[in-house]
């Protein structure tokens, strides 16, 4: 894999007075400058961003600085960083050049085996998401303002060229939200969807409220995995903030690593990350952790949004009846209902969520291919996958828990 030049220019945007360079490491810009762009502070007007964890200056460089996101991984950072002609930073994108498909959760593995049978070379390719992270989340981060639509072209460039440069086969940007999506088709990027499955609150006073949405025989089933998980003397504690002590995080990796070396051989977070991510953003994150004769043998770690609960991992070392669910889905409810979040989002597939009252929601990826004849081949492949997508979530939306307003518990 080629070793990127800290001053390496990726493009000249088309609009006089901007520019775009690379970063070898999000650690070479302030995190004040990313931020800017990531999560801008709007308290004083414009139009509301909701905040997202993932995509923050502290989340995506501790996963640098912890060797979980790095060139040694597989994961060579190569962030673009828009600039006006007086160095102010206008816009950043976070983006790795890849040597494998592994972490991201947008597969494209059938992609690389057919080119590479035909004789090309699929690696390097550039990937525009948070690593490890199948979270929807802005991708072309720009500073609010009049000037968005321009600001946004203009990095959409800067990644076609830094393809070029690169030597790459490929760019790929996932779970991106649908306006940017459209934006990137418009400039020769390759449409993708996909499904997650999301929980949405509808204003519930509490977890008894939502059940009282479902069909009574969902709602008795709910009602039993709840009851059964907690059997055997299991308690759970909510952690965030000064909770998020060393020895909690040993526990938790232990889970992580547990569970993680059953699923994928190979989890991708070091230790480090969790105590790097803690210190930074501890009250953003919040720990579902499952004790049992005084020890915790079980937890799920999700990233708290301005209106997002996002799950992320989960582990455990003994292993009971439905506490997967009960950690991962039933408290995550409890707590965007009391915090009042609009939603709770689970990760990735896992049609056994809908009986959960989490609901089919479609994601969106652009996919950037530098050789025509690949680029035929899938464009002509994603006007099927799309057509498949849109079918299926209609068949899993019918499979909905909640109760029929037509039927209502006669």
């Amino acid at each position: 894999m080629k070793r990127a030049r800290p001053d390496d220019a990726a493009a000249e945007a088309m609009t006089t007075g901007l520019r775009i360079r690379v970063l070898p490491s999000i650690t070479d810009l302030p995190a004040a400058a990313w931020d800017s762009c990531a999560n801008p502070d709007l308290r004083e007007g414009g139009p509301a961003l909701p905040y997202n964890p993932f995509i923050a200056h502290d989340f995506l460089s501790a996963l640098e600085i912890s060797g979980s996101a790095v060139a040694k991984a597989g994961w060579q950072p190569q962030h673009l960083v828009l600039e006006d002609e007086t160095g102010a930073v206008l816009g950043v994108v976070p983006c790795y050049l890849k040597s494998h498909s592994r972490g991201e959760y947008v597969f494209d593995r059938g992609w690389a085996e057919a080119y590479e049978r035909a004789g090309g070379d699929y690696y390097p390719k550039l990937q525009v998401s948070v690593p490890f992270t199948p979270a929807t989340g802005r991708r072309l981060l720009v500073v609010p303002g009049p000037q968005n639509g321009e600001r946004e072209a203009a990095l959409a460039q800067g990644l076609v060229e830094l393809c070029r440069l690169r030597e790459a086969s490929s760019v790929h940007v996932t779970f991106m939200p649908e306006p940017e999506w459209h934006l990137l088709a418009e400039r020769g990027f390759l449409k993708r969807t996909d499904q997650q499955f999301h929980w949405e609150n509808a204003g519930y006073a509490s977890f008894d409220e939502f059940l009282g949405a479902l069909a009574s025989r969902k709602r008795k089933v709910l009602k039993r995995e709840r009851r059964e998980a907690l059997v055997n003397g299991i308690e759970v504690d909510w952690l965030t903030g000064s909770d998020l002590t060393e020895a909690v995080w040993d526990d938790f990796f232990a889970f992580y690593m547990d569970t993680g070396s059953r699923k994928w051989g190979r989890p991708y977070l070091t230790r480090e990350f969790f105590s790097l991510v803690g210190e930074k953003m501890a009250d953003r994150i919040l720990l579902m952790m499952a004790k049992r004769a005084g020890r915790y043998i079980a937890g799920a770690i999700n990233f708290i949004g301005s209106e997002t609960l996002f799950g992320r991992h989960w582990g455990a070392i003994e292993h009971h009846p439905f506490l997967h669910f009960e950690l991962c889905y039933y408290q995550a409810i409890d707590f965007a209902i009391a915090n009042k979040l609009a939603r709770v989002e689970a990760g990735a597939q896992g049609e056994h969520k809908i009986a959960r009252g989490y609901m089919p929601v479609t994601t969106y990826s652009a996919h950037y291919i530098a050789d025509p004849a690949l680029r035929r081949a899938i464009a002509d492949y994603l006007v099927r996958e799309r057509a498949y997508v849109e079918a299926a979530g209609r068949e899993l939306a019918d499979m909905a828990p909640f109760r029929s307003e037509a039927l209502e518990d006669q």
